[in-house]
């Protein structure tokens, strides 16, 4: 293995990152760019599991304000990051990365049942393992999804690779030009300042698990393989 600074992390990325310039839908092309960069730190000897949102086809927060009830509306939210998911399989096995997908709501025909201990076996084995359907309960987001399954797989880092931007801020950067990027924080600095990181239960696990996270901007090429080895990129928040 590479001198790595992380041998076992949870990849997070945002359902918008698939829909690249079109910003609905998947985009094929944006998709294999994303899994040439997984590659990449797959080669470096890396354990990667990873959980994609669905915001790109669903958001159930949307659906629930139209009138749908929220639980219904939650359910489909979570069939589209096994959409999601099954694209960026598709994309990674391409390059010869193998690659299983679970799912926390059972569909047999495309996807193995959840079990943590397969899981962890898989990525032992060498698998990138990518996490479907949320944790198949409504009302949680994939950022709480994030947070649990890495704490299951004992994830050394949660990698939170952001569309568009480059870390924490302590503004809003796109509306405040003299936001202020910061290059390290606790999660008890994250919850204290209601700083827009992850949902507050996504963050209490995460602190509660001692887990780092590592938020940066997944538009920029090599950026995840940049945080893997160490560099000083994005925003690091570590430490209760």
């Amino acid at each position: 293995m590479a001198d790595v600074k992380y041998k076992r992390v949870l990849l997070k990325l945002s359902g918008e990152a698939l829909a690249g310039s079109k910003g609905y839908g998947i985009d094929p092309e944006t998709v294999n760019n994303i899994a040439q960069e997984i590659k990449e730190v797959y080669e470096l000897g890396v354990e990667i599991a990873v959980v994609i949102g669905g915001g790109n086809l669903w958001r159930g927060e949307a659906g629930a304000s139209l009138g749908m009830e929220r639980a219904q509306a939650d359910y489909v939210g979570m069939l589209g990051t096994v959409m999601n998911s099954l694209a960026m399989q598709d994309a990674l096995e391409s390059l010869d990365v193998p690659t299983r997908v679970q799912t926390s709501i059972e569909m047999r025909q495309v996807a193995e049942p959840y079990v943590r201990r397969k899981a962890v076996r898989h990525l032992e084995k060498g698998r990138v393992v990518i996490f479907g359907a949320g944790t198949g309960s409504p009302y949680f987001s994939t950022d709480t999804t994030a947070a649990l399954r890495a704490a299951e797989i004992n994830a050394e880092a949660i990698l939170m690779a952001k569309n568009g931007v480059d870390g924490v801020y302590n503004d809003d950067p796109r509306k405040n030009p003299n936001a202020v990027m910061f290059e390290t924080l606790t999660h008890k600095d994250i919850i204290e300042q209601g700083l827009k990181v992850m949902d507050s239960t996504a963050s209490t696990l995460s602190m509660d698990n001692d887990i780092s996270l590592v938020i940066f901007n997944m538009n920029t090429m090599g950026n995840i393989k940049r945080v893997i080895l160490g560099e000083n990129i994005g925003t690091t928040v570590e430490g209760k």
